[in-house]
């Protein structure tokens, strides 16, 4: 079959169909063909595909037909959730649902990608790494991610200041997007808001595939009073890029997670960067003059 033909059998196809549309059947043959070399160039009619993660999801309302929309939607502005989404019937619509999976792959991405080791260069930071080799191993052995290597724990006595008053260290955890969007505006907001209380700092440094538990270590070997790891959160569907700031006194391996105070939900639309760094700052005073950390310290 040769291209006459198959052009014959689209038009007899096209004129046969009952289309609301007013195109002619000539006309109904060009825009078909059309679109078919647009799928295979690959062009964009309109030349670009909107970008839904782009959408603010606290002002989108889709329930048709509600009875207080004013009210929802008010109160929706508040509450960052997949709340008024509507349904196509049983199911989702497509807008929600296209939203949901792309969320989804950012999480994922998230987990599964690495800091990108210019960026902490950039930032003046050296790296070491914990007991982890690979990200599977990271994610399999939450144990292995609390300790550093042999390397990594002589690095950290070689290159850091000796009995800091407080330390100060940014690690991967579970998502690496959370570190690329926060740690350049949290990071020098901790050191400077610590300066202006005339409080000195240790030398940041980089842990690769380390969890919370690293802390406890690695205020051993500096010697810290105060020891803070600002640390990428487990992704949700939300955001991808939240980051939490766990910080403890005279932290010691083995001690109970609760004398560990933290700082969650760092990010863009929840707790401000800029903002979380002076917050953090002004926790660590307080930590020095009470002496405590976690349960014990009262904010």
């Amino acid at each position: 079959m040769n291209e006459n033909d198959l052009r014959k059998i689209i038009e007899q196809v096209i004129g046969e169909m009952k289309s609301t549309a007013s195109l002619s059947s000539g006309q109904a043959v060009q825009e078909e063909v059309k679109n078919e070399k647009n799928i295979t160039t690959g062009v964009i009619e309109e030349g670009f595909i909107p970008d839904i993660t782009e959408v603010d999801i606290t002002q989108q309302y889709l329930v048709e037909n509600p009875v207080n929309k004013e009210d929802y939607a008010e109160l929706k502005q508040y509450a960052p959730c997949r709340l008024g989404i509507g349904k196509a019937g049983a199911r989702y619509k497509t807008d929600p649902l296209l939203q949901f999976r792309a969320a989804h792959s950012a999480a994922q991405d998230a987990v599964f990608s690495d800091v990108d080791h210019e960026f902490v260069e950039r930032m003046g930071l050296f790296t070491i790494q914990s007991q982890c080799d690979s990200k599977d191993v990271y994610l399999t052995r939450p144990d292995l991610g609390r300790k550093l290597t042999e390397e990594g724990a002589k690095t950290v006595a070689e290159k850091c200041k000796k009995n800091p008053t407080v330390q100060i260290y940014v690690s991967d955890g579970l998502s690496s997007a959370a570190v690329a969007a926060n740690v350049a505006d949290v990071l020098p907001g901790i050191i400077q808001g610590l300066k202006s209380y005339g409080i000195d700092t240790g030398t940041p440094f980089f842990v690769k595939y380390g969890r919370v538990g690293a802390m406890d270590q690695i205020s051993e070997i500096t010697g810290a009073e105060v020891t803070c790891v600002l640390i990428g959160e487990r992704p949700g569907l939300i955001t991808a890029e939240s980051m939490s700031a766990y910080i403890a006194y005279k932290a010691t391996v083995g001690m109970p997670e609760a004398r560990r105070t933290v700082v969650s939900n760092i990010h863009r639309v929840g707790t401000i960067p800029a903002e979380a760094g002076a917050h953090i700052a002004e926790i660590i005073k307080l930590m020095l003059e009470k002496k405590a950390s976690g349960t014990a310290l009262k904010l």
